[in-house]
């Protein structure tokens, strides 16, 4: 009897990981992915720019410009342009690593400071318009997937796909058409504008008008888009079922329970976005003369100017990089799923 009672002796548990292991191995993952992703934007920056790009960047600089072969070698020389291909690279990680980016070509000033100065703008241009074309896009993906299949909803998906679909540049000289003599046409400010600090941030919105609403036109479709798709996904889920027999008001079920959930997909193009902040636009900043970076980028690929290309490459994708690490951080911090996997 005794016997029977005896239990068989358990197995001893599995050994149990500090708390955060799991945690740790995963932010170490993401950082040692990052960082191989922006090793790859260095190597593949300098083939495209050094051994893809065609012509030589030296005959493009004394262009309708009188220089013997002689004057052309000594350039080519001074700009190290004459090394090999292997030396031309390593010389090029070793200034990264030092936070030299080279010296423009076109402007010949350092590549970083040619940078810095041109980051302010782009951001106060493509930061503004993607933070306005977030919240807008957003609300109008969201009614119109309460809504779905009403007049409004309707109205406003075809209205933002329509001018997703319409080139940049265009739309932006329709606008300088539209409005006329109503906002400035180009730059950032006018060069007479009093020095004080409310003349000059004035001007400087009043200059902002048009290239931010083009911005806006453009891009607020992607976000109306995957908010009103997550939230559809959600419309028939079993807990909105069960707000719903609780006694929530329609407001509270959708405020509360379906848009949170529907927000992490969304979240993820948000942080893309943040990313591509840096990276200017191209077109629009030509069309209005805005001294951003995408004018920067314009003025490099006329010239060539091969350091400031690489410096705005190896800018544009590290944002990039930095912004998907950080969805991916906070995707762990809001999703029980990812936490769990």
């Amino acid at each position: 009897m005794t016997a029977a009672l005896v239990t068989a002796e358990e197995p001893p548990a599995p050994p149990q990981g500090r708390p955060g292991g799991g945690t740790l191995r995963y932010v170490a993952g993401k950082l040692g992915g990052a960082a191989v992703s922006l090793l790859s934007v260095v190597v593949l920056g300098f083939v495209l720019f050094r051994v893809v790009y065609p012509g030589d960047p030296v005959l493009a600089m004394t262009h309708n410009r009188p220089a013997t072969a002689a004057q052309q070698d000594e350039l080519r020389a001074r700009l190290g342009l004459d090394r090999s291909v292997p030396h031309q690279f390593l010389d090029y990680v070793r200034g990264l690593l030092h936070g030299d980016m080279g010296t423009s070509y076109t402007f010949s000033r350092p590549v970083t400071d040619k940078i810095l100065e041109s980051l302010g703008p782009t951001l106060l241009l493509v930061g503004t318009a993607t933070v306005l074309a977030t919240i807008l896009g957003l609300w109008l993906g969201i009614r119109g997937a309460w809504r779905r299949g009403s007049r409004f909803d309707r109205t406003s998906t075809g209205i933002a796909l329509t001018l997703w679909s319409a080139p940049t540049f265009w739309l932006g000289m329709l606008l300088l058409i539209a409005t006329g003599q109503l906002f400035p046409s180009g730059g950032i400010r006018y060069p007479d504008t009093p020095p004080d600090f409310l003349s000059q941030a004035v001007d400087v919105a009043h200059h902002l008008v048009l290239p931010c609403v083009t911005l806006i036109a453009v891009i607020y479709a992607q976000y109306l888009l995957v908010m009103r798709s997550s939230l559809l996904e959600e419309m028939n889920a079993d807990y909105l079922t069960t707000a719903r027999a609780k006694g929530l008001r329609d407001d509270l079920v959708r405020r509360r329970h379906a848009v949170p959930n529907a927000l992490l997909p969304a979240m993820t193009l948000v942080f893309l976005q943040l990313g591509l902040v840096v990276s200017g636009a191209i077109t629009v900043e030509t069309v209005f003369s805005w001294p951003g970076l995408g004018l920067l980028t314009y003025e490099a690929l006329e010239a060539p100017d091969l350091p400031l290309l690489q410096g705005l490459l190896v800018v544009f994708g590290g944002a990039v990089i930095v912004m998907n690490l950080l969805a991916d951080l906070l995707y762990r911090v809001l999703d029980p799923r990812v936490r769990a996997s």
